[in-house]
């Protein structure tokens, strides 16, 4: 543990290992184990370390909350919710089990079994902002819901921590832009985007940094795919930046017989820059890089798509920043597909600066100047791959999506190198888990009522759309 707490992760492992081999009995041992495993990626690994450490002490509550997230993490549903409940059962006075278990319960799309476990959590802890939040965001509310007036009780109290005023901040404007009163929304918005930015520091001069990197390396560079492993492997991409519809098109694919959707992984982003170098470090030019690297990168993200989930030969990987590597990504798997999903910036923007994001992701998101110039690095590197690639990706603009479903959708399907069914156009009933902010809107036809949702706030955005007129993306 000394060894964790000082970074050295590899020696921790090699002790912590030789002690298990040598037939240790510590539930310690197993359930650190465990959390490695998960981080590297080996879940079933991680899992059986986790189900040993249990079964050694099985009224942990640390344990029991590792192994149900692992289970969920898996899509081992059925055993995450029983793990929750033994661990709620273990902590009768902690909201955590039953906020957890809620969250899984809305990303099933069982809206209504999760709203009422969230209203046990209210009861343990009614302070909670997250609980307020999680109700505002699983349903539209209306003028004179009970929960509005507790919501605003809530935050109103002298006594409320910060965090949780952020939460119920959030969601009142959600509330406030549900019921119509839309002079209201900003209210809300604009104390919370200042706490979380406040909190969560982000400097726009890194994210350009990174892009511009990416560009020098690789310029110039000869794409043609490598020889495919012959295995039909066969990724698409779907990508795009948080809330422009990169989950509807997700789960549109999803309804097709052939396709699994494996939500966002994190390998592809990660490998490549395992090969390529970082931002911090610097980009290597992807001309020093030979065949086998692109073959190791191939060989090696299979492998982890296929530990996170099981599927056939065609998966999507909803990775959003995958639109910096398309390149890379199209010469190192000649089977892949790669669909960018574009919307109006305002729209866009303006839907995740009112969505709270997991701590410490999406940092740009809480100010509406990074906002703006951290749209315009993505149409910067999407500009440079579609001079490289002019046939290397699809796009698919949201506002079309909507406007014509139909048209739009076999397009798609036509892009993703599939064959047409029916059932793409019944996305909404297709049962599947859904793992980001969209969760309840993709369970519905598609809608056009959020397009140019932003003029409403026109002049609370003046700022936004001033930014996006600077960097010329307006």
């Amino acid at each position: 543990m000394t060894l964790l707490k000082a970074g050295k992760r590899d020696d921790a492992q090699a002790m912590l290992q030789s002690l298990h081999n040598s037939g240790a009995v510590l539930p310690e041992i197993e359930f650190q184990l465990g959390r490695m495993a998960l981080a590297a990626g080996r879940t079933d690994v991680g899992i059986a370390h986790l189900e040993t450490a249990d079964a050694r002490r099985p009224d942990e509550p640390t344990i029991l909350e590792a192994l149900a997230g692992a289970y969920a993490a898996a899509g081992l549903n059925e055993k995450a919710l029983a793990t929750y409940d033994r661990w709620s059962a273990v902590q009768p006075k902690s909201a955590n089990p039953l906020i957890d278990k809620a969250l899984l319960l809305q990303r099933q799309g069982a809206m209504e079994e999760a709203e009422t476990v969230l209203k046990r959590a209210m009861k343990r802890d009614p302070r909670r902002g997250e609980i307020y939040r999680m109700l505002a965001v699983s349903r539209k509310l209306k003028p004179g819901d009970p929960l509005i007036r507790t919501m605003k009780k809530a935050e109103s109290d002298k006594h409320q921590s910060p965090e949780a005023r952020v939460q119920l901040q959030f969601a009142l404007a959600k509330a406030m832009e549900d019921t119509g009163k839309t002079d209201h929304v900003f209210r809300y918005l604009k104390p919370a985007n200042r706490a979380m930015k406040s909190a969560y520091r982000f400097d726009i001069r890194s994210r350009k940094a990174e892009v511009d990197g990416l560009i020098r390396a690789f310029s110039g560079e000869d794409f043609t795919p490598i020889s495919a492993a012959g295995n039909g492997f066969a990724p698409i991409f779907v990508t795009g930046l948080p809330r422009s519809g990169t989950t509807l098109v997700e789960q549109i694919l999803n309804a097709h017989s052939q396709v699994s959707a494996a939500g966002e992984q994190p390998h592809a982003l990660r490998l490549a820059y395992d090969i390529l170098g970082g931002p911090r470090s610097g980009f290597s030019k992807a001309r020093s890089l030979d065949e086998e690297d692109y073959r190791r990168f191939a060989s090696d993200y299979e492998d982890a798509m296929r530990a996170a989930i099981p599927f056939d030969r065609i998966v999507t990987d909803k990775a959003i920043q995958t639109h910096l590597i398309i390149g890379f990504l199209k010469r190192a798997l000649p089977d892949s597909k790669v669909i960018v999903v574009r919307r109006d910036p305002r729209d866009l923007l303006y839907s995740i600066y009112k969505n709270m994001f997991a701590p410490g992701t999406h940092r740009y998101a809480y100010d509406l100047e990074d906002l703006a110039g951290y749209y315009a690095s993505f149409v910067q590197i999407l500009d440079f791959w579609r001079r490289t690639l002019p046939d290397g990706f699809h796009e698919l603009h949201y506002e079309e999506l909507v406007a014509h479903p139909e048209e739009q959708t076999r397009a798609l399907v036509a892009a993703a190198g599939l064959e047409w069914e029916d059932g793409c156009l019944d996305f909404h009933a297709a049962k599947g888990e859904v793992k980001t902010l969209s969760v309840s809107q993709v369970r519905q036809p598609i809608y056009r009522s959020s397009a140019r949702a932003w003029e409403k706030y026109a002049a609370d955005l003046a700022p936004l759309t001033a930014a996006l007129e600077r960097e010329g993306v307006l």
